[in-house]
């Protein structure tokens, strides 16, 4: 961002989860050259209405209609437009007045909010990683189609969007690679981790996250959906798609190119860096959230992941393998296990065999429409919810 220049408008859909509220500090920080002109949260209604008092955005949108009394008696203080509904997020991407919109929505529940956003022409700071999983080819299609510019705020993706900056042609690519801590159970024995307990499973050793994506951390599922995102992300097929396990999490993503050499990102293990990156158009603005000191004696490692402890992550490069509706499946199953999990209906040890329950009993469909994709979410759900 250029010294005098308007502030940038953005439109922040999660507002009340983790990156929603590291957003917030992030506008927070940067002192005016960010302002906040729609909020919108599922059903957490407190949270959002005291969001909406202190940023004072021009609408907030909730999508539960059973949640609007109690923001109002907690948000008397803000004058805005209220959007309520199941189409609420989905109009809170298309504010009018909204430059960059973050979806920060758990869930495939962030897929129509994306869409309204590429749709509206504004331009997409993506921290959802469901969307570009369940649909990413219409995605991609439907953002060159409107001419608009999607920004991933996920740190992997984020890192290996920014070292290719300094190489845009994709021949010249040999491979991109997504780093892993390997989350709280990676040197825990097989036996042990398919009874570990909600508790120790949000127990992540280095990001905080909110408690789907830590859990998905703890199964690698969420490198496993970060390898089908880089796919869609960055025009690349599936082989050139590598995941390392990288304990340290300083290393966040690396690109190799066809004469060997390699780029980098590194630093400090803190969504909010990659939500500014994104925020400001991909500008560097400082203070910044922490920096490395590379004078303190540090040791980082490297390793391949172990598919007998991390199954998930072959699922992924089978889905893409196959792809069609199959893995919007596997997104929908895990989300389902997932929850199951954390409400202590199924064992920690259940979640892979959930999904690859319902991948085989999936019947992909090629090149599916969004009512085809979502179709198939809804089949995958009921099916994990039954077993």
């Amino acid at each position: 961002m250029k010294a005098g220049a308007p502030a940038r408008r953005v439109a922040i859909l999660g507002s009340t989860g983790s990156i929603g509220r590291q957003a917030l500090e992030v506008v927070e920080a940067l002192a005016g050259r960010a302002r906040v002109v729609a909020l919108a949260a599922r059903r957490d209604a407190a949270a959002l209405a005291e969001q909406a008092v202190r940023w004072q955005p021009e609408a907030v949108a909730l999508t539960d209609p059973e949640a609007v009394e109690e923001f109002r008696q907690i948000a008397s203080g803000w004058r805005g437009e209220l959007l309520v509904g199941p189409q609420a997020l989905e109009e809170a991407a298309r504010w009018p007045s909204a430059d960059v919109v973050l979806v920060a929505v758990v869930g495939v529940a962030g897929l129509l909010p994306s869409l309204a956003a590429i749709e509206a022409g504004k331009e997409l700071a993506l921290a959802n990683k469901e969307t570009l999983v369940a649909a990413g080819e219409l995605v991609r299609e439907r953002a060159a189609s409107c001419g608009a510019r999607i920004v991933p705020v996920d740190g992997e993706h984020s890192a290996i969007y920014q070292c290719l900056q300094a190489e845009q042609r994709r021949d010249r690519v040999s491979r991109i690679v997504l780093t892993a801590s390997g989350g709280p159970f990676l040197r825990r024995s097989l036996e042990s981790m398919e009874s570990a307990t909600p508790e120790e499973a949000l127990e992540h050793p280095t990001w905080r996250m909110g408690p789907k994506i830590t859990v998905d951390s703890a199964t690698l599922m969420n490198k496993a959906l970060e390898v089908i995102e880089a796919r869609w992300l960055f025009d690349l097929p599936a082989e050139r798609i590598e995941v390392l396990i990288h304990p340290q999490s300083v290393v966040h993503g690396m690109v190799e190119f066809v004469d060997g050499s390699s780029l980098a990102h590194l630093s400090r293990p803190d969504m909010r860096l990659f939500i500014q990156y994104a925020l400001t158009g991909m500008d560097r603005l400082p203070p910044g959230f922490g920096r490395l000191d590379w004078t303190v004696p540090q040791t980082l490692t490297f390793e391949p992941p172990d598919l007998r402890r991390f199954p998930c992550l072959g699922y992924a490069y089978e889905a893409l393998a196959v792809g069609g509706t199959l893995p919007a499946v596997l997104n929908a199953a895990n989300e389902v296990a997932v929850q199951r999990f954390l409400d202590r209906e199924v064992p920690f040890g259940r979640i892979p065999k959930l999904v690859r329950a319902a991948m085989d009993l999936h019947e992909p469909r090629p090149r599916p429409t969004l009512e085809e994709i979502l179709e198939a979410d809804r089949w995958a759900r009921a099916l994990v919810r039954s077993l």
